[in-house]
C-alpha cells in the first residue's frame, strides 16, 4: 500500500509537471524565436518582392487557421497527443532546412558586409544603394568607381548574380516544345522566369512547413490543460505563458548575436540551423510532458458555443472587430519592421536585441496589470490604450533613423501587447459560460493571430511593393488613430453586459467557507488551550 501511494503521488506531481512544461515552453520558443522573426528578410536575400512575401506569410496563417483546430481535435479524438507533438517537433526541424537548399534568384542584398575580408577589394570602397527594377524596395548595393583607386578601370555593377537567375533567362531561350499532360506543371514552373520560380518553390516548402509545425502548440497546450484540470489546478496553467516570452527573449537574442558573429562563415543559414537544434533538443521533453485525456462520449462544440456567446454580446463584437484589426497590423510590422530596420543599417544583433526587449517589457506588465485595471474602473479602456500604443509605435517606426532607434518604441510595444491581451482575456471572463473560458479566449487569439494575421501580410505585401515601408506605417498608424476614437466612444455608448459564472462564485464561496472554518478551528484550539492551562493551574494550586 504504501509503494502505490508513493506511485500516485509521483504520477501528479503538479509542481513537477509545470517545471517540465515549463523547460518544454522554453526550448520551443527559443526555436520558434531563432527563425521565425527573420523569415521575410530570408526571402528578401532569395530576391522575392514584397508582393510576394506577403502572399506566402498570409498563406501560412491561412493554413494555420484551418488546420491547427482540425489537428487538435482529432489527436485528441484518436489519444496520439504525444506522437502528434514528437512529431510535429521533428518534421518542422527536417523540412525547413529545405528553404536553404534554395539560391539567390536576384542580388543578395548585403553582400557588402564581409568585403573587408576579402583581398581583391578595396575595403574603403563605398557601397551604393540601388533598386533590383522588379522589386521596387529590395536595397542592393553596388561598388562606387570614385572611391575606388586602380590603375586599371572598374566596371559597376551588381556584386553577385546567382547561377540560378542565369539559368532562369536561358530556359526563355528556349523554344517551347509539347510536354507530356503530367509534367504540364513542371513545364510551366520552368517557363517562368526565376524569381516566380522562387516563388512558388518557397510557397510550397512553407506550406508544407505549417503543416507539420501547426499541430504542436494547441495539441500540448490542450493535453497540459486537461491534465491540470483533472488534478483541480487549473489556476497554474497561465504560468507557462512566461516561459513562452522568456524563452522567446533568449532565442531572439541568442541568434542575433551569433548570426551578426558569424556572418561571414554562416551566413543567415544559422537561424535555420538553430530552429533545427531546439526543435530536436525538445522531443525529450515532449516524450515526458504531462498529458491527461479526459474520454468523452462524443466529440464537444465548444467553438460553436464561443461563437454564440461572442455574437450575442455587443462589447464582446466590438472586442472580436479591434482584435481583427489588431492581428493585421501586429503581422504588418512583424513582417517588414526587419526589413526597415535593414534599410537604417541594423544587423542580426540590434534586430535580435529589439525583439528581446519586446517580449521581456511584456513580462514586465503583468504585476501592473491588476493595479491598472482597477484604476481604470473597467478593462475595456485598457483595450483602447492598447490601440493608441500601437498607433503610436507604427507613427515613431516610420521615422527610425538608425539602428538602435527602435529600442524606446519596442519597450512600449511590450507594454502595449500585455495591456491588450489582458483587456481580450477579461473580456472573455465576462461573457463565458461555466466551461468556456479557454474557448472563447482562443477564438478571439485566432482571429487575431491567424485571420488577421492573415488578412495584415496580404495586405502590407501590396502596400510595400508601390508604396515603400515608411507609407505602410504611416497608415497603419493613421487607421489605429481612427478607430481608437471610434472604439473609445463606442465602448462609452454600448452598455456593459456581464454573465454571472456561477462555477466561479461557487469557488470564492468555497474559499470563503474554508477560510471561516479555519477561523472557527483557530478559535476553538485557542479556547480549549485556555481551558488545558486554567486547569493545570488550578491543580498545581490546589
Amino acid at each position: 500500500m504504501k509503494k502505490g501511494a508513493m506511485q500516485k503521488s509521483k504520477q501528479w506531481n503538479v509542481k513537477g509537471a509545470m517545471r517540465l512544461a515549463g523547460v518544454f515552453h522554453f526550448l520551443h520558443s527559443c526555436g520558434s524565436a531563432c527563425l521565425l522573426p527573420f523569415l521575410t528578410l530570408y526571402f528578401r536575400h532569395l530576391g522575392l518582392s514584397a508582393s510576394m512575401i506577403g502572399i506566402i506569410m498570409a498563406s501560412k496563417h491561412l493554413l494555420a487557421l484551418v488546420w491547427r483546430p482540425s489537428s487538435s481535435v482529432l489527436a485528441r479524438q484518436y489519444d496520439k497527443r504525444r506522437t502528434v507533438i514528437v512529431g510535429s517537433l521533428l518534421t518542422s526541424a527536417l523540412v525547413v532546412l529545405a528553404l536553404l537548399l534554395f539560391p539567390s534568384a536576384g542580388v543578395q542584398t548585403e553582400s557588402g558586409r564581409c568585403n573587408a575580408s576579402q583581398p581583391d577589394v578595396d575595403p574603403t570602397t563605398i557601397l551604393q544603394r540601388t533598386t533590383v527594377p522588379w522589386q521596387s524596395n529590395t536595397t542592393v548595393y553596388s561598388i562606387d568607381q570614385t572611391s575606388v583607386n586602380t590603375e586599371q578601370p572598374v566596371e559597376t555593377s551588381t556584386l553577385v548574380t546567382s547561377n540560378w537567375s542565369a539559368r532562369g533567362l536561358r530556359s526563355l531561350e528556349k523554344p517551347e516544345q509539347e510536354e507530356d499532360p503530367h509534367t504540364e506543371f513542371l513545364g510551366s514552373l520552368k517557363a517562368m522566369d526565376a524569381q516566380h520560380q522562387m516563388f512558388f518553390l518557397v510557397l510550397i516548402v512553407m506550406g508544407l512547413w505549417e503543416f507539420m509545425a501547426a499541430p504542436l502548440e494547441w495539441t500540448a497546450d490542450d493535453g497540459l490543460y486537461e491534465y491540470l484540470d483533472f488534478v483541480d489546478a487549473t489556476d497554474r496553467h497561465n504560468s507557462v505563458k512566461l516561459w513562452k516570452q522568456l524563452g522567446a527573449a533568449f532565442g531572439n537574442c541568442a541568434v542575433g548575436v551569433l548570426v551578426t558573429s558569424l556572418f561571414c562563415l554562416t551566413g543567415t543559414a544559422l537561424e535555420f540551423y538553430s530552429y533545427t537544434v531546439f526543435m530536436t533538443l525538445t522531443v525529450p521533453t515532449a516524450a515526458l510532458l504531462p498529458i491527461y485525456l479526459r474520454k468523452r462520449e462524443r466529440p464537444t462544440s465548444g467553438g460553436f458555443k464561443a461563437l454564440q456567446l461572442v455574437h450575442g454580446n455587443s462589447q464582446a463584437i466590438l472586442c472580436a472587430v479591434t482584435v481583427i484589426l489588431i492581428g493585421m497590423v501586429s503581422s504588418a510590422v512583424s513582417d517588414f519592421l526587419l526589413w526597415h530596420m535593414q534599410d537604417c543599417g541594423a544587423t542580426e544583433i540590434h534586430m535580435g536585441i529589439s525583439l528581446a526587449l519586446a517580449h521581456l517589457s511584456q513580462t514586465g506588465f503583468a504585476p501592473f496589470a491588476g493595479r491598472l485595471s482597477r484604476f481604470l474602473k473597467y478593462h475595456g479602456w485598457l483595450l483602447v490604450i492598447a490601440v493608441v500604443s500601437l498607433a503610436l509605435q507604427c507613427l515613431y517606426y516610420s521615422f527610425l533613423w538608425g539602428p538602435w532607434a527602435v529600442i524606446p518604441a519596442q519597450l512600449v510595444a511590450g507594454f502595449g501587447t500585455g495591456a491588450f491581451w489582458w483587456s481580450v482575456t477579461s473580456q472573455s471572463e465576462d461573457i463565458a459560460t461555466p466551461g468556456t473560458e479557454k474557448t472563447i479566449l482562443r477564438l478571439f487569439e485566432v482571429l487575431s493571430l491567424e485571420l488577421g494575421a492573415a488578412f495584415g501580410s496580404l495586405a502590407a505585401g501590396f502596400v510595400v511593393q508601390k508604396f515603400g515601408v515608411q507609407v505602410l506605417f504611416q497608415g497603419m498608424a493613421v487607421t489605429l488613430a481612427l478607430w481608437s476614437s471610434a472604439l473609445a466612444v463606442l465602448k462609452w455608448k454600448i452598455p456593459r453586459q456581464r454573465r454571472i459564472n456561477y462555477s466561479r462564485l461557487l469557488a470564492a464561496d468555497t474559499e470563503i467557507s474554508e477560510s471561516e472554518s479555519d477561523q472557527e478551528k483557530d478559535w476553538l484550539e485557542t479556547a480549549m488551550e485556555d481551558a488545558r492551562r486554567n486547569n493545570k493551574w488550578t491543580k498545581d494550586k490546589s
